[in-house]
């Protein structure tokens, strides 16, 4: 079974542990819409994200969305290859900045 975290790391600052998939999206957005109350700046390390698919893709993409609409700043350390290739092949790279 796969499964995903998404871990506190400090005021802010969080990282994602497991697999950014179909099987695990639903649970990264709902643990995040308990975490993020609150904070003006979210840093979200991706560096132990062991597996990553469009799902993946669309969660960062929610995050961003959620993010914009409660004027905070989002940004994401660490992207995985996985997800900075179908950023790219999705043409949505830009999306992220170049601190992904």
């Amino acid at each position: 079974m796969l499964t995903a975290k998404l871990v506190q790391q400090g005021s802010g600052r969080y990282a994602v542990q497991g697999d950014m998939s179909f099987a695990t999206a639903s649970e990264l957005l709902a643990q995040s819409r308990a975490l993020f109350v609150g904070q003006d700046t979210i840093d979200i390390d991706l560096s132990d994200v062991t597996h990553a698919d469009s799902a993946g893709l669309a969660v960062l993409i929610e995050w961003l969305r959620g993010a914009k609409l409660k004027n905070q700043k989002i940004k994401y350390l660490s992207m995985p290859m996985q997800l900075k290739v179908l950023a790219e092949i999705s043409e949505i790279d830009g999306l992220f900045g170049r601190n992904s």
